[in-house]
């Protein structure tokens, strides 16, 4: 008899809810660790800014083109099982090919820019969209949160196990890629035959109004989010930066367990309201005190609750949702496009902004955009079922109701 979870849908297995958060997870941390290789190589062969831009544009549009690819070829595939299985074995080569970067040269770098974009993008809207598939609008939070969780402490604990020789670092990025295969067997049949629903362009979805309510706040805050960490840079040394990266992360992966909780109980909205506010906050405090070391305690602190809130819903939530029975791979594939745009500007814009424009000046104007964004949310949709909201309302006055019942019995 097989067990299943109480927030994936029925019929789905325990096994393969675990299976998809394991992939992306797995996909996830280790995008991260093989980008950060590419990065160094880029840094190191090239000096002149103009000729690190063009790799880095590269970079960019290679994982853009393979997100978008691969949500267009979904309806096309006769076996997403062996697409998914496919795209896990071309990230455990490009894991290894990652070697030849001991003599990092032009060439070498050109060829693995596309090889790694493709390794991560081809095959995430599938993986984002079947978890979309296995869990319930009232709880895919709640599961997105552990999503989130798993992948801030892969991420961590995978920076003590990383070695400083490249060699020994491709083949342990090889390995923990090949583990993700783990996710893979246990996803059973889920994508053997999977149903093919009407197809549609991504383009079509901005014509959706309840989308764009949702996007533009998204980008808002993408574009935002990476500021403060370049200004931190020329205030600050490397070491108080990595140190608050880290702290930040911890705080963003135990607080998206709140968040997944609020959001599956009091609705995405107000949820995703309060998370934009406290950004805004955070901004504003280093609008006021940008060379005070506590106000970036506080920033640090109040960034983590930030993202823990918005990360939860807009990673994993919000486009499920609003796909409704629809596939849901292109809203994915669309909800990817701003975080993968802030990363690009962030390693290019980035130095230009320290630069160029004064610490008072860029955290007043991001604490009033954040604060801007909030406007499109009053006039969102509530993706999560009224009919759920007051049913949970219901069942906690009832639970109230029996406690005094007792008391006073």
């Amino acid at each position: 008899m097989q067990m299943h979870l109480p927030f994936t849908k029925m019929g789905i297995p325990l096994k393969v809810a675990l299976g998809n958060m394991l992939m992306i997870a797995n996909v996830f941390v280790w995008y991260f660790y093989a980008s950060a290789i590419l990065r160094d190589a880029i840094d190191e062969i090239c000096f002149v800014y103009c000729e690190k831009l063009i790799f880095y544009i590269i970079l960019f549009l290679g994982a853009i083109v393979s997100i978008l690819a691969g949500a267009s070829l979904v309806n096309k595939l006769t076996s997403r099982k062996y697409f998914l299985l496919t795209w896990n074995l071309i990230g455990v080569l490009s894991s290894l090919s990652l070697v030849i970067l001991e003599n990092a040269t032009i060439a070498n770098v050109s060829f693995l820019l596309p090889l790694v974009s493709v390794s991560f993008g081809l095959g995430l809207p599938i993986c984002l969209a079947s978890f979309s598939d296995v869990t319930k609008e009232e709880n895919r939070a709640r599961f997105g949160s552990i999503v989130i969780l798993s992948m801030f402490f892969g991420v961590f604990a995978f920076g003590f196990i990383v070695p400083a020789n490249l060699s020994l670092y491709a083949l342990v990025l090889a390995a923990w890629r090949l583990s993700g295969l783990v996710g893979f067997l246990l996803l059973g049949s889920l994508f053997e035959n999977g149903e093919h629903k009407k197809n549609y362009s991504i383009i079509s979805l901005f014509k959706d109004r309840s989308v764009l309510l949702y996007f533009v706040p998204w980008t808002m805050f993408s574009l935002i989010n990476y500021l403060s960490w370049s200004i931190c840079s020329r205030v600050y040394e490397e070491e108080f930066i990595e140190s608050s990266v880290l702290v930040t992360n911890i705080i963003a992966g135990i607080f998206a367990l709140v968040a997944g909780f609020l959001a599956d109980n009091i609705g995405r909205k107000p949820t995703l309201v309060s998370g934009f506010i406290i950004f805004g906050i955070g901004y504003a405090v280093l609008g006021i005190y940008p060379f005070n070391i506590y106000a970036w305690y506080l920033y640090t602190i109040i960034d983590g609750i930030a993202w823990g809130i918005i990360g939860v819903i807009f990673w994993f939530t919000i486009w499920g949702d609003l796909a409704h029975e629809k596939s849901s791979e292109k809203y994915y594939a669309l909800g990817l496009l701003p975080y993968a745009l802030s990363g690009f500007l962030r390693v290019t814009l980035g130095p230009f902004i320290m630069n160029m424009v004064s610490e008072y000046a860029i955290f007043s104007f991001a604490a009033l955009f954040l604060f801007l964004a909030v406007v499109p949310l009053m006039y969102a949709p509530e993706t999560l079922p009224e009919k759920k909201i007051r049913e949970r309302e219901l069942r906690a006055y009832i639970e109230k109701a029996k406690k005094i019942k007792e008391k006073y019995a």
